[in-house]
């Protein structure tokens, strides 16, 4: 009995590893960011900024690295590309992203793609409340109980 025991838990072992390996391939795949060259950011004209302070420095450890990410401060908007080794980011205006794109068309800023998934969805869902608001209105009686008629 023991020895039937310990061959179903070396099979289970064994399919869950099997199973493991391509979901962390996948994941390695993923996590792969696509690499910027920071001398072509300096070419396009983006700035360097150097965090002085350790507020500064934690500010650039947060933003994801290998990306580049859109910012609006006092109604400007600028792009950001953090280099957390060196403690520096690289900033840009609408101009030198602009020229960063067509270099670069397949990257994306930070964030983008899930906005883009986030705008499909608001879409879907603002079709189904518009199709459920003719329909309520279409029935006059739609939600209209005897006590709201007085009776």
């Amino acid at each position: 009995m023991k020895r039937f025991s310990n061959s179903r838990r070396a099979n289970l072992l064994k399919v869950l590893s099997a199973l493991a390996l391509p979901v962390f391939v996948a994941g390695a795949a993923a996590a792969a960011a696509p690499s910027i060259d920071e001398k072509e950011l300096l070419a396009l004209g983006f700035k360097i900024l150097v965090a002085q302070t350790k507020v500064q420095e934690d500010w650039v450890k947060t933003f994801t690295p290998g990306q580049i990410r859109a910012m609006q401060r006092t109604g400007k908007k600028y792009f950001i590309y953090p280099d957390a080794a060196r403690k520096q980011i690289y900033v840009g205006g609408p101009e030198q992203y602009a020229a960063y794109q067509q270099l670069h068309p397949d990257n994306k800023l930070a964030g983008q793609e899930a906005a883009e998934k986030g705008r499909a969805y608001r879409s879907k869902q603002d079709e189904v409340m518009k199709k459920a608001t003719v329909r309520d209105l279409s029935d006059p009686y739609y939600g209209v109980d005897w006590s709201d008629l007085g009776w």
